[in-house]
């Protein structure tokens, strides 16, 4: 299928692009994760542009990408930043809903594998995909816990978008974080979103609106999701 990098634009329009035929794929087999993968530096922030979403469709045999919300009810929404990530953000994240028992196998096994608070992991999917399996954002970071390809791949995922897999993979690279961080919350978190190298850089979050931002939303998600567990 030909993949096309949705461009933003800036009054309504349609960029359009023909579909290759579908053809049937194999389910993939599950991949194991490697526990020493060196991991990529999976950097999820982008500045401080607006951002804005885009809806990909299709529209008699076309692929089409909009930033206008289709009438067809058969859409996908390509996120250009992760849930948290909008510093203008009007959720109320001491009220929004929770998804604490969505995907309870998967994030049990997951937390147990690799020695993680189950409630970090769901704050952190809360955060980066408000638990939309389907989302991508605009630097090809995909699923759940939004991991970017080269990531993935190291991760031993070989369909981001399948939620054991992406569940698996993101949490891995959270353990790996807390490792390097020595097991400071708040600067795994913030190496989640603007990667590992740039916490280091600035030796500590960095100064980037957005992922501070990020940081105090999933802390928040954090404290509420350990209090829905335990009830």
């Amino acid at each position: 299928m030909l993949v096309l990098q949705p461009k933003v634009i800036a009054q309504p329009a349609v960029v359009v692009a023909p579909s290759s035929p579908s053809k049937s794929v194999s389910k993939p087999k599950w991949v194991k994760p490697s526990k020493t993968a060196s991991f990529s530096d999976q950097s999820l922030n982008t500045g401080n542009k607006p951002k804005r979403k885009i809806y990909q469709y299709e529209q008699g045999g076309i692929t089409t990408f909009s930033n206008i919300v289709p009438d067809s009810a058969d859409f996908e929404v390509l996120l250009y930043d992760c849930f948290a990530c909008q510093v203008n953000s009007q959720v109320d994240w001491h009220r929004i809903p929770l998804f604490a028992s969505k995907h309870s196998d998967f994030v049990s096994d997951a937390a147990e594998q690799f020695d993680l608070d189950p409630a970090l992991i769901r704050a952190v999917i809360h955060a980066e995909s408000a638990f939309n399996a389907k989302a991508r954002s605009k630097v090809g970071a995909i699923g759940l816990m939004q991991l970017m390809p080269a990531t993935a791949k190291e991760l031993g995922v070989s369909d981001a978008y399948d939620i054991k897999q992406n569940i698996w993979g993101g949490s891995q690279y959270l353990a790996y974080l807390l490792k390097r961080f020595d097991n400071d919350i708040d600067l795994a978190c913030a190496a989640y979103n603007a990667g590992p190298t740039t916490v280091t850089k600035y030796q500590g979050i960095p100064p980037y609106p957005e992922t501070q931002a990020y940081v105090e939303r999933v802390k928040i998600l954090l404290k509420r999701y350990r209090t829905a567990l335990q009830s």
